[in-house]
């Protein structure tokens, strides 16, 4: 990373006319060397937590044998290009999801996942669980970003009522938990999380948003005369990362327009926002792109991201699987049950495997933007016809420049707890803590094969 004496801000924006646009983190960004200062800027770290339902296909998950990664198996495999990325971990648990008195293991596994704390039976309103680890980490961050954290889906964000077993669906349809009484709702309208880190209208009113939907110009026609005023003060680097970010958010305005217009000629879904894509792989692939351009902006750090909501009974007939997703995966090990739930997994998998290498082919400092990204891609559920909570299916990606050393597959001793990960993994955020749920102390061989 280049380091200047001429300094922008890392809160810059572009504005014109009532639009703004945060920058991405540019070299200009990172202080200048003076006498007072004699280091470079603290590193970047992110987190990002991917969470799947309704367990896995256990025999397309994990490799036969520990050791060195030669391939991914065959649920990862749209990773293979990125394998030594890839760290694969055995053994983990969540003995709290089996504690919850009550409700069923659906919402035990997501609503104990990042908690490591088992949650109060109920299915009203007086739900009750604990802090998750991407709050603690938000925490942290969020004394640099705009946003402390970002929670999104693709499927039903309610929070209300019953889902599983009786259970409120706070348990099923998030992960992340602001305090043991404030689940965080996700969000899966991409126009919503567009107006959330681009907003231009500075109004809530429902009549000035509507008067922004109905505008075809982009927010980038507004700051034109900003735009040029930077190109002469930054260098050809930044200019590079300027240019692909902006052409990044000319994309997605489009791909979102394009959404809206082809469900305004269509019969609406009810459980389905304005601006949602009716295809989950341009959805996926959409809300993706967003998370990238709020890592990218430096708006947050922190995201959790469910690639469905448990129970989901979502059929995928575009990958040749019609079934539903929760009744298929209680496939009683017939092998063609399996085969087409693996289909699922995987088709998840390839969604993620788009921001990652998306964040990739991202320039920052010496490295890319994965370097400086920890991801954690798994479920509570292991096997998902038992709804065993144990030998969990959990994959680390990223995180090079926190120490992650990646392209292996390794077991803890059964029954480590998961919770041990997650206090791991806080202390690479450089949020260090001594106890989380059910944990004992931090796991090992992140970093190194011992």
């Amino acid at each position: 990373m280049l380091i200047t004496k001429m300094h922008l801000s890392r809160r810059t924006v572009l504005r014109g006319l009532g639009a703004s646009v945060a920058l991405p983190l540019l070299d200009a960004m990172v202080p200048a060397l003076t006498a007072q200062s004699k280091t470079a800027a603290a590193p970047i770290r992110r987190l990002g937590v991917f969470y799947v339902p309704n367990g896995m296909s256990m025999p397309y998950w994990f490799p036969k044998t520990e050791g060195p990664l030669t391939e991914l198996p065959p649920t990862l495999a749209s990773l293979n290009e990125l394998k030594d990325r890839v760290l694969l971990c055995g053994g983990l648990a969540d003995e709290p999801a089996n504690q919850v008195k009550g409700g069923g293991d659906h919402a035990r596994s997501a609503g104990t996942f990042l908690t490591g704390v088992p949650f109060k039976f109920t299915g009203g309103a007086d739900v009750y669980g604990s802090i998750s680890m991407d709050q603690i980490a938000a925490q942290q961050t969020s004394k640099e970003t705009q946003l402390a954290s970002i929670e999104l889906g693709i499927e039903s964000n309610a929070m209300l009522g019953s889902c599983d077993g009786g259970s409120s669906c706070a348990y099923t349809n998030t992960v992340a938990w602001r305090n043991p009484t404030t689940p965080l709702p996700i969000e899966n309208d991409p126009r919503a999380v567009f107006e959330r880190l681009f907003g231009t209208s500075g109004s809530t009113d429902k009549a000035a948003q509507a008067a922004r939907l109905k505008r075809d110009k982009s927010i980038l026609d507004f700051i034109g005369a900003e735009i040029s005023g930077l190109d002469k003060i930054i260098g050809t680097g930044d200019k590079i990362k300027v240019t692909e970010y902006l052409d990044s958010i000319r994309d997605i305005e489009r791909r979102i327009q394009m959404a809206e217009s082809q469900n305004s000629r269509e019969l609406p879904v009810v459980e389905q926002p304005i601006g949602v894509p009716s295809d989950y792989q341009e959805h996926a692939k959409l809300m993706m792109d967003l998370l990238a351009l709020s890592y990218q902006t430096d708006l947050t750090r922190i995201c959790t991201f469910m690639l469905a909501r448990e129970v989901s009974a979502h059929a995928y007939p575009e990958i040749g699987v019609s079934d539903s997703h929760h009744p298929l995966s209680h496939h009683q090990d017939e092998p063609a049950k399996l085969e087409r739930l693996h289909k699922i997994n995987e088709y998840h998998f390839r969604q993620f495997a788009h921001l990652v290498k998306k964040l990739n082919t991202l320039k920052e400092g010496d490295g890319t933007m994965l370097d400086s990204t920890l991801f954690l891609y798994g479920t509570g559920i292991s096997d998902s016809n038992t709804h065993f909570h144990d030998d969990l299916p959990i994959a680390l990606i990223g995180g090079k420049a926190a120490g992650i050393k990646g392209g292996r597959f390794f077991r803890y001793g059964k029954g480590t707890p998961l919770a041990n990960l997650h206090i791991t993994i806080l202390e690479y955020m450089g949020v260090p803590i001594e106890k989380l749920g059910d944990s004992t102390g931090k796991v090992s061989r992140l970093t190194t094969d011992v």
